[in-house]
């Protein structure tokens, strides 16, 4: 009896000196997914310097038109270009945004200017055709546009009682297209639609400023 209790008691002794089993380390949580990096691109306009006055031809109170605009820059695998004029002064107290005076999406990858006076309008409503996996293809009605007053440009319009305004003109090179109509929707909507869609597939940006202000009557 007093063998087998001195060995239970050598046996726990053993026991409690025992090391205990390591346990693996919890595993690290993946890091998240970098961002892609926005290269820097180039916007440019023989109508004004960059940071300098527009034109008053290109505004609302003048003749409305368009500006002639190239860029360059654009990294590899650009699918389509987005164009975005805001007026960075005036906020719309509806929205809280900045004033939006352009938007033009689906402009084709291979397109690095466009022409002075864009026409209006859209040259039909159709939507971007589906590939595979649901991504949008090539659309079938070519660049589309909007403005806070339709589908064409809209020029900056600032008072004369107050200093200028910023204007803010902006290329993306997207790896995408942007599947949303140009029709149907108020301006508001579509500019959130497109700005959504472009939400994580930019990877260029290009800007150029213009300043304006109404000229004094």
């Amino acid at each position: 009896m007093r063998l087998t209790a001195l060995a239970s008691t050598l046996a726990a002794a053993v026991t409690l000196a025992a090391p205990a089993t390591a346990q693996p380390p919890p595993s690290a949580a993946a890091p998240p997914p970098r961002p892609r990096a926005i290269q820097v691109m180039t916007l440019e306009s023989a109508a004004w310097p960059d940071g300098g006055p527009i034109p008053l031809k290109h505004t609302q109170p003048g003749r409305d038109v368009s500006p002639a605009l190239s860029w360059s820059g654009a990294p590899e695998g650009v699918v389509s270009y987005a164009l975005v004029v805001r007026d960075l002064d005036q906020l719309v107290p509806a929205t809280g945004q900045d004033t939006l005076h352009w938007l033009m999406w689906n402009i084709p990858a291979a397109t690095t200017s466009l022409a002075e006076g864009v026409a209006q309008g859209n040259s039909q409503p159709a939507s971007a055709q589906r590939g595979g996996g649901g991504a949008p293809r090539v659309p079938t009605d070519g660049p589309r546009q909007t403005s806070a007053t339709g589908p064409n440009y809209r020029g900056p319009a600032a008072p004369a009682s107050g200093p200028a305004h910023h204007y803010a003109f902006e290329i993306y090179a997207l790896d995408t297209w942007i599947d949303v109509a140009p029709t149907g929707q108020s301006p508001a909507v579509m500019r959130a639609a497109v700005e959504a869609a472009m939400a994580g597939h930019v990877r260029g940006k290009g800007v150029r400023i213009g300043l304006f202000r109404r000229p004094a009557p």
